[in-house]
């Protein structure tokens, strides 16, 4: 088992990779690192194996792939995740560590948005996407993460195993964010400086489709996390409904004495029913992740057992 393991998944970063690597390097000297090639077209992986690094393939396209491949191969007691594209500081990586190695956390955010994010990134629409996400979450969630999109991060042993990746492209950060604070891990915020990407280097996050499938993933994970939340929302929302259109049904009633409307109060009942039903779907949904919570607990020290043998 490595003491610290850096993992770099990669795609087309020919021009960074080399130093990205050289840096880190300076930095975590004991470390060992791992340069995961994603079906590059460059000399991504001739590069990264020449500056020393461990050179795998993973040959399913998307970060979230990648990662998966990493956390299941790859025994450390500290895993930290960076990007290959040279916008993120290697002499970060040391407090990050100690973090986990030293203060028992279990998730340690690179911080960008505290910092030099906004005047570096020249993307306007990543920098509300940023902010959107963030705020979305820790108004869902009830936490207080700094940078939700950030690709700088390290962790626990017991984080890195228990964890289920599900996404297979960029939605895995907030994957990786929510299940932290679902599972009421250990989290740090630590600030980096960001700097964008050098000339001639192209982000693969693209604005729009990549941060439609991170709204989605919130919602998705909303639903599975917090269902009594999500299903209480819809009920709300369906027993408002019935009541707009009931009270002045009721209101011609008590006036009349007649009930002109008979669809619109078949409807309305109907209504109420399904917002029952939801809300009762949502009861017992979240008796469900509660049963869930405490097996992920002895999942933890099932891992823990396994990481003292090894």
């Amino acid at each position: 088992m490595d003491k610290i393991a850096i993992l770099i998944p990669c795609y087309n970063e020919s021009r960074t990779i080399g130093k990205v690597i050289a840096d880190l390097r300076r930095s975590l000297p004991e470390s060992s690192i791992y340069v995961y090639d994603n079906n590059s077209t460059d000399n991504t992986a001739l590069i990264a194996e020449s500056a020393g690094a461990i050179v795998r393939h993973e040959y399913q396209q998307g970060k979230g792939n990648v990662i998966r491949r990493m956390f299941r191969e790859i025994d450390a007691e500290c895993y930290i995740i960076t990007d290959g594209d040279d916008t993120y500081p290697a002499e970060a990586s040391r407090a990050m560590a100690d973090a986990v190695l030293h203060r028992n956390a279990d998730m340690v955010i690179g911080d960008r948005l505290s910092s030099s994010y906004f005047t570096e990134n020249k993307r306007l629409f990543h920098n509300f996407g940023n902010i959107l996400v963030r705020k979305s979450i820790n108004f869902l969630f009830k936490n207080n993460i700094k940078d939700i999109m950030t690709g700088y991060r390290a962790f626990s042993y017991g984080f890195v195993k228990t964890f289920p990746v599900l996404s297979k492209g960029f939605e895995i950060e907030t994957e990786m964010s929510i299940h932290a604070i679902d599972k009421n891990m250990a989290i740090e915020n630590i600030v980096i400086d960001y700097r964008d990407r050098p000339e001639g280097s192209e982000s693969k996050l693209n604005t729009y489709s990549d941060g439609l499938k991170v709204l989605r993933t919130i919602v998705r994970l909303y639903r599975t996390y917090r269902p009594i939340g999500f299903f209480g929302m819809i009920a709300l929302l369906m027993a408002l409904i019935a009541a707009v259109f009931f009270i002045p049904i009721v209101h011609t009633y008590l006036r009349t004495g007649s009930v002109p409307n008979f669809p619109t109060l078949i409807v309305c009942g109907f209504t109420m029913i399904a917002s029952i039903q939801s809300l009762f779907t949502g009861l017992t949904l979240q008796t469900m992740v509660q049963k869930n919570r405490q097996d992920f607990e002895m999942d933890l020290h099932r891992v823990s057992e396994n990481k003292r043998k090894r």
